[in-house]
């Protein structure tokens, strides 16, 4: 078991405050943190409302949020994980490999799945599903037949990698994304988390029409995903910022201890090994970004979700907000995720 270092009163009121501090920029409605430890402790911190249209009340942990391409580490890339531990992939074989069979040339079915994992697979960054022709032949075929837009080994962040994934893991285990997806959650004690449409309810929070007009609730934001219907290896997942804290606890619980064999400890300790540089000091393992010398592993949510985890210290901060509902949120959250980073890194 981790030894895990508990987070001080200090460090809890700077992420308040800092919350505190965006909700009253408008940058969010509202939103929920959950600062924890792989061994059960949590202090939750919620400022704002859910939605001034929907729910004029302050969000809690139980609040249900779009978690966008947090779906990419909460579902696509456990599965994955999972898959390989059960002999069904393997990271360094091409894609095509694990899709319905296909004929004539396809470049980008040739990327690996460790290639896809880590964005390094040199798919076209482009997603626009909009404009494939669905009727004519499978999602997978159309993507697999296209050319490359970057040399292999080359790191952009890519959302058809992921879409990928999602399809082939479909495809091995002969059961939908979705399926696969809720038996692993429901293993973990996640029982709010799973893929949309979930209902118009009061706790959970809209986000908003890309087109600026009515709110979006209970449907996926991402357009790519929802022309999929809602499942897809790279967004569609929604959650509250409790199952996230499950989540994160179970990633770390394990990860001290070097007798710890569960395939998901394993997995994420895999995982946890830089792939591609980013930036200067900045690493992308197999589907989390490495900071700090690989001591802190992060994700992000377009609509304004964040998973933070640093297993050497058993510490993880979960943020949890509709960001989108106000506007295009990666600037507005940057104060917000800089402080959870920081703590983190110490």
């Amino acid at each position: 078991m981790t030894q895990a270092v508990p987070f001080t009163t200090a460090e809890t009121h700077a992420l308040r405050d800092t919350l505190d501090e965006i909700v009253a920029a408008r940058a969010t409605p509202g939103g929920v943190l959950v600062c924890g430890t792989a061994t059960g402790e949590r202090t939750v911190i919620s400022a704002g409302v859910v939605s001034p249209y929907t729910n004029p009340k302050a969000p809690d942990e139980n609040t249900v949020y779009d978690l966008a391409s947090l779906t990419k580490v909460t579902a696509t890339w456990p599965l994955v994980g999972r898959a390989v531990a059960d002999g069904l992939l393997d990271l360094d074989t091409p894609v095509r490999a694990y899709l319905p069979p296909m004929d004539g040339p396809m470049p980008s079915g040739e990327a690996t799945m460790r290639q896809l994992l880590s964005h390094t697979g040199g798919l076209q960054a482009a997603t626009r599903l909009d404009l494939y022709d669905l009727t004519s032949r499978p999602l997978h075929e159309l993507i697999c037949h296209e050319l490359m837009e970057n040399l292999p080994g080359t790191h952009r962040y890519v959302n058809r990698g992921y879409i990928l994934l999602g399809l082939a893991l479909a495809h091995v285990a002969g059961r939908p994304l979705d399926r696969l997806a809720a038996d692993f959650w429901a293993e973990l004690g996640m029982g709010r988390t799973g893929y949309g449409p979930v209902p118009q309810a009061p706790d959970v929070a809209p986000t908003e029409h890309p087109d600026g007009h009515d709110r979006l609730w209970g449907v996926a934001h991402d357009e790519n995903a929802a022309t999929m219907g809602g499942v897809a290896g790279h967004a569609g997942v929604f959650a509250p910022a409790t199952d996230l804290a499950t989540y994160a606890e179970h990633l770390l619980g394990g990860h001290g201890d070097p007798h710890e064999t569960s395939p998901l400890t394993l997995w994420l300790r895999e995982s946890l090994a830089p792939q591609a540089e980013i930036e200067p000091g900045l690493y992308r393992g197999l589907g989390w970004v490495l900071a700090a010398g690989g001591t802190v592993a992060y994700h992000h949510g377009f609509t304004g979700t964040s998973l933070y985890l640093a297993p050497a210290t058993g510490r993880y901060v979960v943020i949890a907000t509709n960001a989108v509902h106000n506007g295009a949120p990666r600037v507005r959250l940057a104060p917000l995720r800089e402080r959870a980073l920081k703590i983190l890194t110490g």
